[in-house]
């Protein structure tokens, strides 16, 4: 499990940076734009970009062969690149200049988000790879955490100060991870020479299970994706919280996460992950239906602090669900797959909910949320487990399509 450690910060630096991006960034479009839906259009602008660059990545990367491995290229080339852009999003000069910050950055971090998440199940076993997603989720909740308790502290100070620390730490991680991770010694298939130029094809990739779950994975990031964008927004115009408070609040959903990350993992491998995921979409669906009835500030903060151990249940175990659904050759195109879907969910979710709040107010933020939540879980309940025992941890990888 030290690996599982080790490979965590990978998932550190990008949770950290995308939560800084997803808690202050909005106020800097606040300064330039009115309304609530054009801040989340733009807020969203980068995963254009993810939406045809992280399949494409992960893809080329189960492909990919060289004296660094097949995955840590791609993180020498994007990681230094999202660093340097990172800390360049708060000294715009003015939106035009802004945008282009936020799209280079996110360009960068397309490049190696894929191949850093799938250095997990490329380094794990597959009896240990929903406890590491455990591992790996908490070193990300911990990053959240930093971003939101440690950054609002910072951002107080100067609105510089956060980004030049996220920058920081992608670059600490990256040497982290290049000196202690060896692919050509820690990943035994990374030198088979039948391998070693073989692309994974996209066809075949799509059963029943695979399509449910995506579909899944869709709606569930729907939701969490316009919660997360727009609650800095929500609770500063609809609850009266400062920029400060409302970006705190939003720690006790990491915390709770993180607390709960490695637990979820122990539960998934003990009881299964369908189990799990339906555990945690029933209970975030209600979160965020009770969500617009709260005004106290302690209230919020406990339900904030319940969703994030509800989205545990569900994030920690749907990784390792969606790469059990392929072989062991198909994990960089799957993990793609993952980060299209939500990608897609990213894309659509923050435009579409701000447009309803600019139409019906800011409490149609949760009720949506929670209607989508409600799809996912309609989705989940269709899904067949395929005969996976819930110690076992995986299901079957080598249960046949379905096209």
């Amino acid at each position: 499990m030290k690996k599982s450690w080790l490979l965590g910060f990978g998932f550190f630096s990008i949770s950290m940076t995308w939560a800084l991006y997803n808690a202050f960034v909005p106020y800097f479009l606040e300064d330039y734009l009115s309304s609530v839906a054009l801040i989340a259009f733009f807020m969203t602008l980068d995963n254009y970009f993810a939406l045809f660059l992280q399949p494409w990545v992960g893809n080329l990367s189960d492909a990919t062969r060289t004296r660094f491995g097949r995955r840590m290229p791609f993180l020498l080339l994007g990681m230094p690149l999202a660093a340097v852009f990172t800390a360049l999003i708060p000294f715009h000069t003015g939106l035009l200049t802004l945008i282009l910050f936020m799209m280079l950055m996110n360009l960068a971090m397309s490049l190696y988000r894929s191949p850093t998440v799938a250095l997990m199940p490329d380094v794990m076993p597959e009896r240990e790879r929903t406890k590491a997603n455990g591992v790996i989720n908490f070193m990300g909740g911990v990053g959240a955490i930093l971003a939101f308790g440690a950054g609002s502290v910072l951002y107080e100070a100067n609105e510089i100060y956060p980004f030049i620390a996220a920058a920081a730490i992608t670059l600490i991680s990256l040497l982290i991870l290049s000196t202690r991770i060896q692919e050509n010694r820690d990943v035994p298939s990374i030198s088979t020479p039948d391998k070693s130029l073989r692309r994974v094809s996209f066809k075949g990739q799509f059963d029943r299970t695979t399509v449910l779950l995506l579909c899944a994975i869709f709606f569930w990031f729907v939701a969490y994706q316009g919660v997360e964008t727009l609650f800095t927004l929500y609770g500063k115009n609809h609850v009266g919280l400062t920029e400060g408070e409302a970006s705190f609040s939003l720690l006790f959903f990491s915390l709770f996460f993180v607390l709960f990350a490695i637990p979820s993992g122990w539960l998934g491998k003990r009881f299964g992950k369908k189990r799990m995921i339906l555990t945690g979409v029933l209970g975030l669906m209600a979160v965020f239906a009770v969500m617009p009835f709260i005004h106290s500030l302690l209230l919020l903060r406990l339900l904030l602090a319940a969703g994030g151990i509800f989205w545990a249940c569900i994030n920690i175990n749907s990784y390792p669900f969606i790469i059990s659904t392929g072989s062991e050759e198909s994990i960089g195109t799957r993990t793609g797959l993952y980060y299209l879907v939500s990608s897609m969910a990213a894309i659509a979710s923050p435009p579409l909910l701000g447009q309803m709040i600019d139409w019906l107010g800011y409490p149609v933020l949760f009720i949506t949320a929670s209607i989508s939540m409600l799809a996912a879980l309609l989705c989940m309940a269709a899904i067949q487990e395929r005969g996976e025992k819930p110690s076992a941890g995986l299901g079957n990888p080598a249960a046949p399509s379905v096209k």
